[in-house]
């Protein structure tokens, strides 16, 4: 521990230069309009595996944006990891709510805030000066292969056919993944579930063009009246999701599953405090650890339609738009939720507007063994690392590809994961302590040294 502290130590500033350089990439997969900088950013991780050390470095083209692949195999008879991540970022709309611009890092108070800096550029770059370390301090314990790739904010569209393909050169025992969050630093924890998720788009459409709301007003239906009435509709008096059929899957779970997953530490007014609620909001009959990581959710991600620009334009207006994402937990099928979805609100919408739905993608939800090589090398590597043993935790967000790489790969995955849920993934003035960076590149050499050993 003691050789990884020091080479830390004297590279410090250099790997926090070189995620800042990272991070100056607007790597937004979701707008054509970064279009190049996506391609920049995957040469820029594609150099950087060079100059760790890794052989045969690859950006390989797909049908969107490249994947990265490099692989360091410095004895067959070894075990071999493979880490998973992505160098994409979401929007970083809206731009006013940035305290400084999303994609010029800045440090505030031992913190990194920029677009991407936890999800999952500052994550998975932990992996790469980890690597950096074993090769230079020549303590590799294991092979390791990398594949970083482009399109995880969009749905990962390539990325089923590329590991397909790939699945001989990808063979390996299991995929590290650091894309996923701890309780705290004090109190480390490792994911061993994640949910699903089904995002679909809804439109409605009244009239053949946007009407004067005085002259048509009160004789044609309002889309966006209409459509925040089915939204509506969709969650009862007890939050509960109101689809037929949505839950005749859903495993509920044990009393002992219940007992283990609410011992972790929680305090509930802290995160009504760190949110600025009164009041927490969920499924009646849940804690809020089981409604975020083990219970499905029906949320709105985004709602238009009309005139939203300055001043007033009084109009009746002819479409509105939802975009509306699903969780799944296990047994649920994106494809059948998606399905069951789109009957749904054909279903209930009256007559007076059409209904369209679109299914952008989708991805199944997982449960990791805890009894498995992987996670006992993980286990040990944190306990070694923080002086306290993880908790095991289950997940709220989605990683569609961890069940693509079960299936094709046959191979399970572990989440070790160094953010906080308190980094706003997703949102303005997105953020990853410097600490954690620093404490995930310690961490993650240690994994492979017990994975290696457990694996004999």
């Amino acid at each position: 521990m003691q050789e990884i502290k020091k080479y830390v130590e004297e590279n410090k500033q250099r790997f926090l230069d070189e995620l800042f350089e990272l991070l100056r990439f607007p790597s937004v997969s979701a707008d054509p309009k970064y279009k190049t900088d996506v391609f920049k950013a995957a040469d820029f991780v594609a150099e950087k595996l060079k100059e760790a050390g890794a052989d045969q470095v690859e950006v390989c083209q797909t049908a969107g944006y490249p994947i990265v692949y490099g692989e360091k195999i410095i004895d067959a008879s070894l075990p071999t990891i493979l880490v998973y991540g992505h160098y994409d970022v979401q929007p970083a709309d809206p731009l006013e709510l940035w305290h400084t611009p999303p994609f010029e890092p800045t440090i505030r108070e031992g913190k990194i805030y920029a677009r991407g800096s936890a999800d999952d550029k500052g994550q998975f770059y932990m992996h790469v000066k980890a690597f950096e370390l074993m090769v230079k301090t020549n303590t590799l314990a294991c092979n390791v292969k990398f594949m970083i790739e482009g399109e995880e904010e969009v749905g990962s569209a390539n990325l089923s056919t590329f590991v397909n393909v790939n699945a001989e050169r990808l063979t390996a025992d299991v995929v590290l993944i650091s894309d996923t969050s701890m309780i705290s630093m004090e109190d480390p924890s490792i994911e061993t579930g994640l949910r699903g998720l089904s995002y679909l788009e809804v439109e409605v459409t009244g009239p053949n063009r946007d009407l004067h709301s005085g002259i048509y007003g009160g004789a044609v239906a309002n889309p966006i009246t209409v459509l925040c009435q089915m939204i509506a509709s969709l969650h009862d008096g007890n939050n509960h999701i109101t689809i037929p059929e949505f839950y005749s899957k859903v495993a509920e779970l044990t009393e002992e599953e219940k007992t283990a997953l609410n011992s972790a530490p929680f305090d509930l007014e802290e995160y009504k405090a760190d949110l600025d609620i009164a009041e927490e909001w969920g499924e009646k009959g849940y804690s809020t650890l089981e409604r975020t990581g083990t219970r499905p959710t029906l949320e709105v991600n985004g709602i238009w339609g009309g005139y939203i620009g300055e001043g007033a334009k009084t109009v009746l207006p002819s479409k509105a738009n939802a975009k509306i994402s699903l969780r799944l937990v296990p047994n649920q099928s994106s494809a059948e939720i998606a399905e069951i979805f789109q009957k749904h609100m054909e279903s209930i919408a009256p007559a007076s507007v059409k209904v369209k739905v679109i299914n952008h993608h989708g991805g199944e939800p997982v449960v990791t063994p805890t009894d498995s090589v992987a996670y006992r090398a993980a286990e040990k590597a944190i306990e070694e690392s923080f002086g306290k043993k993880p908790i095991p935790t289950r997940g709220g967000g989605s990683i569609p590809i961890v069940a693509l790489f079960e299936d094709v790969l046959g191979i399970k995955s572990v989440l070790m994961g160094f953010g906080l849920d308190s980094d706003a993934l997703h949102s303005p003035n997105e953020k990853y302590d410097i600490f954690n960076y620093y404490k995930g590149i310690e961490t993650l050499p240690l994994f492979h040294k017990y994975f290696a050993e457990l694996s004999k």
